[in-house]
Order: structure tokens, then C-alpha cells, then sequence
């Protein structure tokens, strides 16, 4: 039997922790429980997982729905989208049977790439390769996920670039919905009448849209901030998350924007979570004054997640003393500060 292979390129960058990937992990769910109940999904469709952050894995390789279990997704620093496209090209080398005058092998690969962010990594050579050595031989169908997402890459790489600009629940849902259909509609197809054209379901354009914007390249997606800190007590590693938020502000004379960053989630993680990250752009800076909101520690329950050692490591922290930094190991001896409005520089992480 030739198989229907779909693969889910998912960014599992540090932007997406939170709501989206709680909802990426649900309609990733969803989207399997409702193949299992479609015979002619059954018959032919194989999925595969690619995460990507800092780094890109195979993290369910190719295997028939209804063997299928979604994994728990990671997360890592970094939005690595050149690399996932070259783990991607390698994964469809090494798994997707190719057809040869003797033999018929798989049907046309449907990759769906879903992103939230801006690329962190070069991906011109990923895309040129993409385009002249694999364009013709899979679907590639790329959503950007919310506003701050990079959109002109995706329109590069091919002519499904859709973008989902409003996350609500409700959404989502429809969201979800649309590559289920989209997928039971192409095994159906395969099964009935041989082709590997691909027979996407009709587009609901008040929830998904075709993008039309240029490629924005930035080593940091300046719509998030992103820091990483240590429980004092665990020793285990957590996110503070930190979204734009810009304001008109007017005086008599003159009016400007301003821009800062307002606390939205502190996240518990894993030792794991540094596996995933690109270590690569470790000088990234912010200014303490553009950031709006301290979050308490979400592993042991620490009244503040930002304290910062002189080694430049972010712990937590229940009041002022002495303590052991998670970090460099020392002790640090914590005391109120002078009140400079002009903040001071702390490490970031790309999102």
C-alpha cells in the first residue's frame, strides 16, 4: 500500500511557550484522534513530527495514524527556520519511499510548517535549496500564527503562505479543522482517483489568509523578550515572557510612541529546554527600564523570578539576604537597589 505522508514542521521556540503551544499540543491531538476515525485516512496516511527551535529534531518519525501518539512537545531558545528546513530536506530523503520506473512509492509528501516568529538563523540557502531540489516533490503549506509572526519568509518558500492572525480558542479550532479536512480530503483523493495533486480543503478567509509580505531577517524577534532564569531552590530553569506593547504618547509640543515590554507568563521547564536553544547569539541585551512586571517563581512559589546575580544569572528570590546562585554556584547577598530609573542591561534570549 503506498502511504500518504504528512508532516507537522512545528516551531517550538521560546515565543510560542504558553498559550500557543498548549494549543499547537491540543490541535495536534485533535487533528489525530478525528484521522483515526476516517477509513481512508487509516488506509494511507503516515505522520511525522520536526520540532524546531534553537535546534531542529525528528521527534515522531513516519508512522502509520493509527500507531501515531503526539509526543509532549519541548521548548528551546531560538527560531532556527533555515535549519528545520534542512533537517526537513534530510527527513524526506531517508523516509519518503520514491517512486521509479519499477516501482510506485509514496504519494506526494503535505508538509504543514506552523511558526509564530521571526527567523533567528540565515535560511537563504535553505529556501534556494528547498525551491530548486524539493518544491515539486512535497507540498509545503506555512502558517504564520498571530501578528508578530515573520510572514515573508514563509511567501517565499511557497505558494500556500497563510497566515492565522487572530489565536482565540474558537480559532484555533477552525484552524485545526481546516488541516483534518484537508488531509482526510487528500487520502480520500489518492484512494479514489490516483493523483498527487493536492486537494486542500476551501479556505475559510475570515480565519486563514494568504500573506503577501517581504522577508524581515533579525537575529532577535523584537516583538517578545525573553529571559531564562534558575530556581534558587530546584536549580531547574524557567522563562519569563515579556510582549511589545507600544502606546501614542503626547505632550503639549510634541507627541512620540513609546515602546516597552509588559510581563506576559513566567513557565516552569527542564534541563531539556538548553538541548533545544541556539547557543550561538549569547551577547543580546535589554534594558531593565523597558520591562513591565515581575512574575513570582513557577517552581518553588518565590514572591520574584527576576533577581540577578554579578554573574548575570536571573534567579529567584523570596526577599533580601544572602543566597546561592543557581548559576556560577556563589553566594550573593541581595540588598534594595538605588532607584536608576535608567535600568540596567540583562541577558535575552532570541524567542
Amino acid at each position: 500500500m503506498r502511504r500518504l505522508p504528512i508532516y507537522f514542521v512545528l516551531d517550538v521556540s521560546e515565543s510560542m511557550v504558553g498559550e500557543n503551544l498548549k494549543k499547537l499540543d491540543d490541535g495536534i491531538n485533535s487533528i489525530i484522534r478525528t484521522l483515526r476515525q476516517d477509513p481512508y485516512a487509516l488506509e494511507t496516511v503516515h505522520v511525522g513530527v520536526i520540532a524546531f527551535a534553537g535546534k531542529a529534531r525528528t521527534i515522531v518519525p513516519l508512522i502509520e495514524v493509527a500507531s501515531f501518539y503526539p509526543p509532549k512537545l519541548p521548548i528551546g531558545s531560538g527560531t532556527s527556520l533555515g535549519r528545520a528546513l534542512f533537517h526537513l530536506m534530510a527527513e524526506l530523503d531517508k523516509s519518503v519511499d520514491k517512486t521509479t520506473l519499477e516501482h510506485k512509492g509514496d504519494w506526494k509528501p503535505i508538509i504543514y510548517l506552523i511558526t509564530d516568529g521571526k527567523p533567528t538563523d540565515s535560511v537563504s540557502s535553505a529556501v534556494a535549496k528547498w525551491k530548486s531540489d524539493y518544491a515539486n516533490r512535497a507540498t509545503l503549506i506555512a502558517i504564520a500564527l498571530g501578528r508578530f509572526a515573520d510572514t515573508g519568509v514563509l511567501k517565499q518558500l511557497t505558494e500556500h503562505a497563510l497566515i492565522l492572525e487572530n489565536t482565540t480558542d474558537e480559532d484555533f479550532k477552525l484552524f485545526y479543522s481546516w488541516i483534518t479536512d484537508s488531509v482526510k480530503s487528500q487520502s480520500k483523493s489518492v484512494s479514489d482517483i490516483p493523483s498527487d495533486d493536492a486537494n486542500l480543503a476551501k479556505l475559510d478567509e475570515t480565519i486563514l489568509s494568504l500573506v503577501k509580505d517581504t522577508m524581515d531577517f533579525r537575529k532577535v524577534d523584537p516583538d517578545y523578550v525573553i529571559l531564562t532564569g534558575r530556581c534558587q531552590r530546584t536549580r531547574l530553569p524557567y522563562l519569563m515572557k515579556y510582549e511589545r506593547n507600544t502606546q501614542q504618547v503626547k505632550h503639549q509640543d510634541f507627541s512620540m510612541v513609546a515602546t516597552n515590554y509588559t510581563i506576559s507568563g513566567c513557565y516552569p521547564l527542564g534541563e531539556e529546554y538548553f538541548e533545544w536553544s541556539d547557543t550561538g547569539n549569547g551577547q543580546l541585551k535589554v534594558n531593565t527600564s523597558e520591562l513591565l512586571g515581575t512574575p513570582g517563581c513557577p517552581h518553588c512559589g518565590n514572591i520574584s523570578a527576576f533577581a540577578i546575580c554579578a554573574c548575570g544569572g536571573i534567579m529567584c528570590l523570596n526577599g533580601l539576604g544572602t543566597a546561592v546562585c543557581p548559576w556560577c554556584e556563589k553566594e550573593v547577598t541581595f540588598s534594595i537597589g538605588s532607584g536608576d530609573d535608567e535600568g540596567f542591561d540583562v541577558n535575552r534570549a532570541q524567542g
